[in-house]
């Protein structure tokens, strides 16, 4: 999946679109076989996202639906989805199987990343308490408070800019199933104010006692992001490392390999960076030997050099 792809699946599962209102609902697949993608259908006012949510309600047996995918919702670019949440927690008795659930799966054509408004999004972990998967799309107006949820296995938050305040709040909570955490951290264009220091009680793993997956990426502070997690508790614990999609450059990959120890590692993620060949060599030639899978794929991460000498260098996902 990249950012111009709707999720092609969803706690391991295949993503299936429930039809539109003129569409057809018998054949539909086992409402236990699929992750249900719901969307409002963009061009057609007619049919706002909790009307869409209710026609599937009302076509499959919801007591079997284990993933729900929320796709577009009406003018998603200058409204938040305070009526799609409190659908779906109205609802939340009517899906006592359901493991999974991602807010915002919108593509370019029908709102940029960074023009999705959200909301505050921990009602639904509250409301949704067997949740093992959830992610959201979008950083704009997004909440995420401290939360406890004692089932969630993987947390996924993708934005062009995240906000700090959100990145104090998934730090603050009690996680103590989460295995996999991905944030992607963005740059302040587009509201992500983060410091490095508000990932320290993430990286201290106090309250992520299973992690085994960090991806912290997307990031215009990439170096001083690789610099932190160099002297981080939690990567001791870690299987998978990823600092991929943002501005690292020779500075954070030198603070990265100067650090601790990496080569217990099954992947280090750096696609998307602004390397050397030489450290990209070094980084090689320190993990590759112990088995680490390492990637090192430049991606589009292209350089624009003004007339000055002033080099501009960019995340991957902003707008």
């Amino acid at each position: 999946m990249t950012i111009g792809d709707h999720l092609d699946s969803l706690y391991r599962l295949p993503s299936h679109t429930f039809p539109g209102p003129d569409g057809r609902t018998d054949g539909l697949p086992e409402p236990d076989a699929v992750a249900w993608r719901i969307t409002s259908d963009v061009y057609d006012a007619d049919e706002d996202w909790p009307d869409a949510f209710a026609r599937f309600c009302a076509a499959v047996d919801t007591t079997r639906v284990r993933a729900l995918i929320v796709g577009a919702w009406q003018e998603a670019y200058d409204s938040d989805p305070s009526p799609v949440i409190e659908a779906l927690l109205a609802a939340r008795d009517r899906f006592p199987a359901l493991r999974a659930l991602f807010l915002g799966d919108m593509v370019m054509e029908e709102c940029e990343i960074s023009w999705i408004n959200q909301g505050d999004v921990t009602p639904l972990l509250a409301g949704f308490p067997a949740l093992e998967e959830f992610g959201v799309r979008g950083g704009s107006g997004l909440v995420f408070t401290a939360v406890n949820h004692d089932a969630l296995r993987r947390l996924v938050v993708e934005t062009g800019g995240l906000p700090a305040e959100v990145v104090r709040g998934i730090g603050a909570s009690d996680l103590p199933a989460l295995e996999h955490l991905d944030l992607w951290l963005g740059t302040p264009d587009y509201g992500g104010d983060s410091e490095a220091s508000d990932l320290e009680p993430i990286l201290s793993g106090a309250r992520l006692p299973r992690l085994r997956h960090l991806a912290l990426r997307n990031s215009e502070m990439q170096d001083t992001v690789a610099a932190a997690v160099a002297a981080a508790p939690v990567v001791d614990r870690l299987e998978v490392l990823d600092l991929s999609m943002g501005v690292l450059t020779d500075e954070g990959a030198g603070a990265l390999l100067g650090g601790q120890p990496l080569t217990h590692l099954k992947k280090l993620d750096l696609h998307h960076h602004y390397l050397s060949k030489p450290v990209e060599e070094r980084v090689r030639l320190t993990l590759e030997p112990a088995g680490v899978e390492v990637d090192l794929d430049r991606d589009d991460a292209e350089e624009d050099t003004e007339d000055d000498g002033t080099v501009w260098r960019y995340v991957a996902v902003g707008e």
